[in-house]
């Protein structure tokens, strides 16, 4: 089951009827954890709001290098090593790739670019929980259980309007707001700022099991993606935790799941038993955790920031699934809003749409364009294909591990054309 630590159970009354902070962060996940630190570590008064109580249940569960970059900029990377000796994350280096008979496997290791080529595999009530409190460790503070319902922009500051959990409300007076509150989007809510994604709308089904995987039958260091025997376009995460556990999921349209039965254990174990490889690897396994779904997740606004605000992570933009790329999307967003806001802060003139968006979506759209190519097939013809160049393995390599804003990465800086190019080549092969 998960790992869970300590509650919290603090009581998060504000006593005083406005509170003024230099920063208010809107969400505790990754994002907004590795955000505030940078920004208190600079010496500004930062508030975290958050509306759940950590230890909480979340998705995006296999982390991907270049997030340990992130968490090393923001001095949170002991926090997590010591976590991992007290209760085991699990290690991982790579991805590998199941299409009926043919396999492929990425080791971050051997990679383009610069940089650590290995992470973990998380579950996120703990991993998020040890970012949260290690922040508070280091003088951020939390406010458990309240929620954002107004704002107002005045001029260069914000007047915020909290519910507290008995539902009373009181005002914060910022300077900034940076929305941290993933699917929650608080702030894309609040001014109508949510655009329709150009991605089709699909679902993810997914569940943790005890998996019960005889040793040698699955390498644990890797995520594993199965495509689905009969339809390209369906695929299947299993993500190893330590302690004998994994998260297990299916994505796909979502009318995908309208031949199956409308219970969600039940549609999970018939999809499931549709599909052989995956079916004989979780043979023995134990299904003890009731499955969840999340459906039409991918979604875009119309700006990434405004006077006196700016969206991070999946606040923003969320693409798919498919290469784990959301906490290091989410973490590299906070990196660049922490270095903008502080120049902002001191009295510099900031253009956020060439210092923030701009840069941020560069990379975005890196792995938009390889997640495009998944669902059409053209990535999958390329590691799947019979002959592959070592050189060109190593620069995919670095965008899967992360490195998407290396613009040393021939696909990095051409990624539509070149995928393109190799797919055809693999194609006539």
């Amino acid at each position: 089951m998960e790992d869970i630590l300590t509650d919290n159970t603090a009581d998060n009354t504000v006593n005083n009827s406005t509170a003024t902070e230099d920063i208010v962060i809107i969400g505790a996940g990754p994002a907004g954890a590795v955000v505030a630190t940078l920004l208190n570590a600079k010496g500004y008064r930062v508030r975290i709001l958050e509306r759940q109580h950590f230890p909480r249940f979340s998705i995006g569960e296999s982390l991907l290098p270049q997030c340990m970059e992130f968490l090393a900029e923001a001095n949170m990377l002991d926090a997590v090593e010591q976590h991992v000796q007290e209760h085991h994350f699990q290690y991982k280096n790579g991805a590998a790739f199941v299409r009926g008979d043919s396999q492929s496997a990425f080791d971050f290791r051997q990679k383009f670019s610069e940089g650590r080529g290995t992470t973990y595999q998380v579950q996120r009530a703990p991993f998020d929980n040890v970012l949260a409190r290690e922040a508070e460790r280091q003088g951020v503070e939390i406010t458990w259980g309240h929620t954002l319902v107004n704002i107002e922009f005045d001029g260069s500051d914000s007047t915020l309007t909290v519910a507290d959990e008995n539902q009373n409300n009181y005002t914060i007076k910022t300077r900034f707001v940076l929305d941290a509150s993933g699917f929650g989007r608080v702030l894309p809510r609040l001014l109508e700022l949510d655009r329709p994604s150009d991605f089709p709308a699909r679902t993810s089904l997914f569940t943790h099991v005890e998996d019960n995987i005889p040793e040698g039958d699955f390498d644990r260091e890797k995520i594993l993606i199965t495509v689905h025997h009969q339809h390209k376009d369906v695929w299947f995460w299993l993500i190893p935790f330590a302690h004998g556990r994994c998260s297990f999921g299916v994505v796909a349209r979502s009318d995908f799941f309208d031949q199956f039965s409308d219970d969600l254990d039940e549609r999970l174990a018939q999809i499931l038993d549709s599909e052989p490889t995956l079916k004989k690897l979780l043979s023995n396994a134990n299904f003890d955790t009731p499955a969840r779904e999340i459906s039409g997740y991918a979604s875009n606004v119309s700006q990434l920031w405004g006077p006196g605000f700016a969206l991070l992570g999946n606040a923003g933009e969320f693409l798919d699934p498919v290469f784990s790329s959301g906490v290091t999307i989410a973490m590299k967003s906070a990196s660049l809003a922490a270095s903008a806001l502080d120049r902002q802060l001191q009295g510099e003139e900031v253009d956020w749409e060439a210092e923030y968006a701009t840069p941020l979506r560069a990379g975005v759209d890196t792995f938009r364009a390889f997640v495009e190519a998944w669902y059409d097939g053209r990535f999958q013809d390329i590691i799947f294909a019979p002959k592959q160049s070592s050189e060109v393995r190593a620069m995919i390599s670095s965008i899967l591990a992360g490195y998407a804003w290396d613009t040393n990465n021939p696909y990095v800086k051409d990624s539509e054309h070149r995928i393109n190019v190799l797919a055809e080549l693999c194609q006539l092969a």
